[in-house]
Order: structure tokens, then sequence, then C-alpha cells
């Protein structure tokens, strides 16, 4: 048996996948009426938060953030000892790392998870899901957590799953914001956003192209700027903020990136690559 906590979108998907696959699922959700078809599909309704805990040794967690977490685990605290909670929830790497210990306070064991596709591609090939944690706990469930997405577990520091989730985030988000402003400079110009969409696909493509050699020289801390330097690509910032300007158009996101380089520039990388950008990024930064 294994017990889901949240059923939103993802936690049905999750249930339903479960089921699927032969396992007993027992549900718990504050609106009850949203356990309703997954308990028609198979699924067993727990009462309470402290039922649907204590029926089963892996307890998963499908919830908004973590604050859910400690509003309805806290009212189920002494069924936790001996349990292993997979939180599947967004939140940070602090927050996971704080969650993790009030867990394991209690008696419980804690693995944290990132699921990276919609609900509709839990369980397909295209779905994978970042985990940390307990290596002993993780592998113990690998095979039933698997159903779900392929599961990479990127070690014992809690914090981890959350942070390469964020991380991606971080890269979905802003190429979503990304595509809209470019999209509305387009449209400016009474050109169907349609007509684009081609060369905004080649353009994200490419993008592929260069991120293994930009990693490199991040871990060397080497930049140097034969290519694309600071200042040249630098110039196409300010380009793109002028001509965003003249359109009328949002100038938040291009005014944004310009600042990395315009900092960049004045911390002296003008005439290094634009991977340089991450030196006035990162968190130790003088």
């Amino acid at each position: 048996m294994i017990t889901m906590i949240g059923l939103g979108p993802m936690g049905q998907s999750m249930v339903r996948v479960l089921l699927e696959n032969g396992h007993g699922v027992t549900v718990w959700n504050r609106t009850a009426a949203r356990a309703d078809d997954v308990v028609a599909a198979g699924a067993v309704r727990a009462a309470t938060p402290a039922e649907a805990v204590a029926a089963s040794d892996l307890v998963l967690l499908s919830l908004t953030d973590y604050a859910a977490m400690y509003d309805i685990l806290g009212k189920a605290e002494d069924a936790l000892a001996g349990k292993v909670i997979v939180n599947l929830s967004s939140d940070t790497p602090e927050k996971t790392r704080e969650a993790a210990d009030w867990v394991k306070a209690r008696g419980g064991q804690f693995v944290a998870g990132g699921v990276m596709v919609p609900a509709e591609l839990v369980g397909k090939a295209e779905a994978y899901v970042f985990y940390s944690g307990p290596a002993d706990v993780f592998e113990k469930h690998r095979e039933t957590l698997a159903l779900i997405g392929r599961p990479d577990f990127l070690g014992e520091d809690v914090r981890l799953a959350q942070l390469f989730y964020q991380a991606q985030l971080d890269v979905f988000l802003t190429s979503l914001s990304v595509f809209m402003h470019a999209s509305a400079l387009v449209k400016s110009a009474g050109v169907p956003v349609e007509k684009f969409v081609p060369y905004a696909k080649d353009n994200f493509k490419m993008m592929d192209f260069y991120l293994d050699a930009a990693a490199v020289q991040i871990e060397k801390g080497e930049h140097p700027g034969d290519d694309a330097s600071v200042t040249m690509m630098g110039a196409t910032a300010d380009h793109i903020v002028q001509a965003s300007r003249d359109a009328g158009v949002d100038l938040a996101l291009p005014e944004a990136v310009k600042s990395h380089y315009d900092r960049a520039i004045a911390a002296g990388h003008g005439r290094s690559s634009w991977t340089s950008l991450f030196e006035i990024i990162k968190a130790d930064r003088k």
C-alpha cells in the first residue's frame, strides 16, 4: 500500500499510474471531493491525514508547497515514526532541509523530489523526477518511484532535488517569458506571431550547441572571448532594449539581460566571452 496526500492534477495522475501498475493506494485531500475520481478507480479514501499516513510505509506528498506539509502532517505527527515521506511538492532547497529535519525529529525518513513534467505526462517515457536524501531509503523504493517517471537520484544532500528542480524551472519560465517578449516585439509591427514561431523553434534548438562548452568555461573560470565577447553581445542587448522601447514593448526583461552585460563590462570582462556573465551572477561574487 502507498499513500498519496494531495490530489491536484499531479497527485491524481500519480495515483492512477500506481493503481494501473497494481499498487494499492490510500488517498487524502483537504477538499474531499477531489478524491472521488481516483476512489472510483480503486483508491482507498482516508478520513484524516493520520489515517492516511498510518495506512502505508511510503507516503507521497503532492502539495502546493512545503508549508502545506506542516499543516497536514502536523495533524498526523504521532503516525510518522517509521514512515518514509517523499515530498514531491515545490519549494526552496533550504525549506526542504528544514522539512527533512522536521520529519526526522518525529521518527520518519524524508526524501525530496521534483517532478519535471506536467500531470498529463506522469508515468510516460518523457517523465523524470529529481530525488535527494538518504540513499538507502531511496533505493528501497526506487522501483515504485520509477513508475512516476525516470528517477534521477542526485545525492544525500536533501536540498539537491529542489535545487535542480528550481534551476530547471528557471530555464523554463525564463524561456517562456523570452518567447512572449519576442512575440510582442514581432506583433508590434503587425506581423502574426505564427510567422515568427518557426524561427523561434530553430533558436531554442540551437541553444543546445552552446551549453557543453559554456559549462567547461564556467568550471575552469576561463572565458576566452574570441567568438562572442561581452562587449559585442552587450551591444546586441542594448539594441534589443532600444527596439523594445521604440515598439512600446515592456522593458523589464531586456533591461535585466542588458544589466548583466553592463555589470560584466564594468567588472573588466568586456573582452571576455559571454560566459563570464557567470562571474557577476554567481553567489560568491565579490
